[in-house]
């Protein structure tokens, strides 16, 4: 189980660190953000909810477990607007890297909230990522971190730690992909309002750019997201926040590789930072299993 759980984190990681691909062209053509968001979470809404149709699982939710998934859908949406308009003002590979902040605010809530224990080897791990998220934000020969971009993107950060936490602590009797399919209605529901308000127009303009909303949905979003739920019911939010440290590794490698970022030394060190702080944290969670 544990083998299983860390095996759909890191993929959970790897699918949501291929956003880049999608988003860039997106905004490089000035689509509506607003727009392509709600399309992203609708088509994953329609892919998930077509699969309870399928295995026959019941749509049924009750009162308090449609406050949460709502609460959970709004934690989702401004975690993606906030992370969005980061790229703004960082490249989409430190962007993305600079949202791998989540897992030392999962595992702050989780200390001070619930008395979840922080073993040695976390805290070390904890520390290293954050350090390889600090080099990452450093440019040229000094200190010189855009700070508008830092802190939005440290809102982003904030909102995807509190999902995963409300995932973890709500204990609600639903199954990862029911979880899934009503965090994507409200979440789409939460930019098809922003659209509206704006009066924006829903048309896709062309079959390309439909099929790039369809696959951006199931990459990055279906996926993603499924494979975070079981990941956290298998080893829990701690350990799964950290091997969340491979989603900005992808995304830079994607920065550098097709969007010719350039490959810096700062990138470098920070990736290779965040690296050793995800084995230390599974080597970490191995050995306390060892001994339980």
């Amino acid at each position: 189980m544990k083998l299983r759980g860390y095996a759909l984190g890191i993929l959970s990681a790897v699918s949501y660190g291929l956003i880049p691909i999608f988003i860039l062209p997106i905004k490089q053509a000035h689509f509506s953000l607003d727009i392509t968001l709600f399309y992203r979470f609708f088509f994953s809404a329609l892919m998930v909810g077509g699969y309870l149709l399928y295995s026959k699982e019941s749509f049924k939710i009750n009162k308090k477990e449609a406050l949460i998934l709502a609460i959970l859908g709004v934690c989702y949406a401004l975690s993606s607007e906030f992370l969005f308009l980061g790229y703004d003002f960082l490249t989409a590979g430190i962007a993305s890297t600079v949202l791998f902040i989540y897992p030392v605010i999962v595992a702050l809530i989780m200390f001070f909230f619930y008395k979840e224990k922080l073993s040695r080897l976390s805290v070390i791990s904890l520390f290293l990522a954050f350090t390889g998220v600090i080099v990452l934000c450093l440019k040229g020969n000094g200190l010189e971190i855009n700070f508008t971009g830092l802190g939005i993107v440290m809102l982003s950060s904030l909102f995807y730690a509190l999902y995963m936490v409300i995932v973890n602590k709500s204990n609600m009797k639903v199954s990862g992909f029911k979880l899934t399919f009503y965090s994507m209605v409200f979440t789409s529901m939460f930019f098809m309002t922003k659209a509206v308000a704006a009066n924006e127009s829903f048309a896709i303009p062309s079959v390309e750019i439909f099929l790039n909303f369809l696959i951006f949905a199931f990459l990055t979003t279906v996926i993603s997201s499924l494979c975070l739920v079981y990941a956290i019911k298998y080893i829990g939010s701690t350990p799964v926040s950290i091997l969340g440290a491979l989603e900005p590794v992808v995304a830079v490698l994607i920065s550098v590789l097709m969007f010719h970022e350039r490959f810096t030394s700062n990138l470098l060190i920070g990736i290779t930072l965040i690296l050793f702080g995800v084995t230390l944290n599974v080597i970490g969670d191995q050995k306390k299993i060892g001994h339980a």
